[in-house]
């Protein structure tokens, strides 16, 4: 569990996982977790797409690491989509599958989604999700929390008071989006534990290993591009081999530097890349 792993005052490794979209793929995402198994993570989470679409595979796979691999599993989920219904089957079944851990999530709008139905959603912010799960269910929660802020707060402070909603909520443990300059989480954690949130903080790394990686994944987070790491783009961006090794030894650095900081987690967005994951997890 992701509390007794920071107890043992070391710092966590775990690593994010997604469904594949299509099921001909679904296969070889077992091979890829039995690898991943042998780098010894605390913990590996598994996502699931906007309104649950994927969430019977998000359970099936967390069920195969939390059973098969003995290792812990996190399950994400998302309430924008969901009715109470909706989340008490889900709920059901992941008990029912050995699951017992998640990260609960508001999610995106499913692109389906009118606006009558999103406007009458039951479950407006994640804090809302947090406290019905902690009032209904047994399950272990964590939380997202964004360095940077979320990319909808009008500012970073308002964002904090959101956060600690959710672990007042009982959000036991956070999970934070990705960041590339470190100077930011420390500014985070600074601020977070003024405020009284003294629940472990897991740092959410990814690697960039491709240009391209900056016009989808990294700009729909909403953090920002330090100078270095533009630069490393700017020189290896058309170098396929170059600009992978590149951005593994920025990640690296990254971890490096938090490892000697003493942060509580590091979670690695994986994006079922096993060959870059494992080299990381050489390095640090």
């Amino acid at each position: 569990m992701v509390q007794t792993i920071n107890n043992e005052k070391k710092t966590s490794l775990s690593f994010e996982i997604f469904p594949p979209k299509k099921d001909d793929e679904f296969d070889n995402v077992f091979t890829l977790l039995r690898d991943l198994g042998k780098l010894n993570p605390d913990f590996i989470s598994c996502t699931y797409g906007a309104g649950g679409s994927r969430a019977g595979k998000t359970i099936e796979i967390a069920s195969f690491i939390q059973k098969e691999l003995q290792i812990a599993a996190i399950a994400h989920i998302t309430c924008v989509g969901f009715t109470r219904e909706d989340l008490e089957k889900n709920c059901a079944a992941l008990k029912e599958s050995g699951v017992n851990h998640v990260l609960a999530l508001r999610g995106d709008r499913p692109l389906s989604m009118t606006d009558e139905q999103f406007n009458n959603r039951q479950f407006h912010y994640a804090s809302d999700l947090i406290r019905y799960l902690k009032e209904h269910t047994d399950l272990q929660i964590s939380g997202a929390c964004y360095p940077e802020k979320h990319f909808e707060a009008p500012s970073l402070e308002s964002d904090l008071q959101h956060l600690k909603e959710k672990v007042d909520a009982g959000a036991a443990s956070l999970v934070t989006q990705m960041f590339f300059d470190n100077t930011y989480f420390y500014r985070f954690l600074d601020k977070i534990r003024a405020m009284g949130i003294s629940v472990p903080v897991h740092a959410g790394i990814m690697p960039i290993t491709t240009a391209k990686q900056l016009g989808t994944t990294v700009s729909l987070s909403g953090s920002s591009v330090p100078k270095k790491l533009a630069d490393i783009i700017a020189a290896y961006g058309d170098d396929k081999e170059d600009m992978r090794k590149a951005g593994i030894e920025y990640a690296v650095n990254q971890i490096r530097d938090l490892k000697e900081h003493g942060v509580d987690g590091i979670h690695i967005y994986s994006m079922n890349k096993l060959k870059t994951t494992t080299e990381i997890c050489s390095q640090i």
